[in-house]
């Protein structure tokens, strides 16, 4: 009985994420086709499009250290990703116009991909040059002072790990621009979309940011410890607050 309310609740959910998405969608997407300074009114859209969808589907986000971003500075963020409802919690949590890393598969989505291939860049993550031509993309998007959001496992993390290993692009990214990196965990969203179900059920995500990561200078190993350093502060965020 449980099992069929769940469904019920997945099905009005997932109909009221699309109906959101096509009333959104063309406010969303017009602003940034005139102008990329226009990106501030799709934010707008964006925000509104995932809050009146969070709270109608029974989802809060309760949000913690916010004070340790500067709102003027840019950021490479990194979180873990265990959830696809991580989608619109991002553009919620981050108070800031960004981009993201995303993947190709999700491009391929009827309106969805094409609404967030405007803020996204697609990556086939099976392709070294895939992944080396969205580099050249962040270090240009990072250039003109956006902050770009980047999830570091390459893929949603369906196991018992905290941390699934990270790719090294964000981190590669972030030495050679000398761009800080600041981690977020998220904290109840495989609650919300369980590991290997597409079923949802309401509660509350909690999202934490850390201060920010500051990459050392570039040498042989710098790389791959800034990333140990990273998944290491990401780690024990998570592990201090579940």
């Amino acid at each position: 009985m449980i099992k069929f309310f769940q469904w019920i609740y997945t099905i009005y959910s997932g109909l009221l994420f699309i109906l959101l998405m096509l009333i959104f969608g063309l406010l969303i997407v017009i602003p940034i086709l005139i102008s990329e300074k226009a990106d501030k009114i799709s934010f707008f859209f964006i925000r509104a499009w995932a809050g009146i969808w969070s709270f109608l589907s029974g989802i809060r986000y309760e949000i913690h250290g916010l004070e340790h971003l500067d709102r003027s500075k840019t950021y490479i963020y990194i979180f873990n990703h265990r959830s696809f409802i991580d989608a619109p919690l991002i553009p919620i949590a981050i108070p800031q116009e960004l981009r993201a890393l995303g993947k190709k598969e999700l491009s391929r989505i009827p309106f969805f991909g094409w609404v967030v291939g405007k803020f996204a860049i697609w990556v086939d993550r099976s392709s070294v040059e895939s992944r080396r031509a969205s580099v050249g993309k962040l270090i240009s998007i990072l250039s003109r002072g956006k902050s770009v959001v980047v999830a570091p496992e390459g893929t949603r993390n369906d196991t018992s790990a905290v941390l699934l290993p990270f790719q090294k692009g964000a981190f590669r990214l972030a030495v050679e621009t000398e761009i800080p990196i600041l981690p977020i965990a998220v904290i109840g969203a495989d609650r919300i979309m369980k590991r290997g179900s597409i079923l949802l059920s309401p509660g509350k995500i909690r999202i934490y940011f850390s201060e920010p990561l500051n990459p050392p200078t570039q040498s042989e190993t710098a790389i791959n410890d800034f990333a140990e350093k990273c998944r290491n502060r990401l780690e024990a965020m998570i592990l201090t607050h579940e």
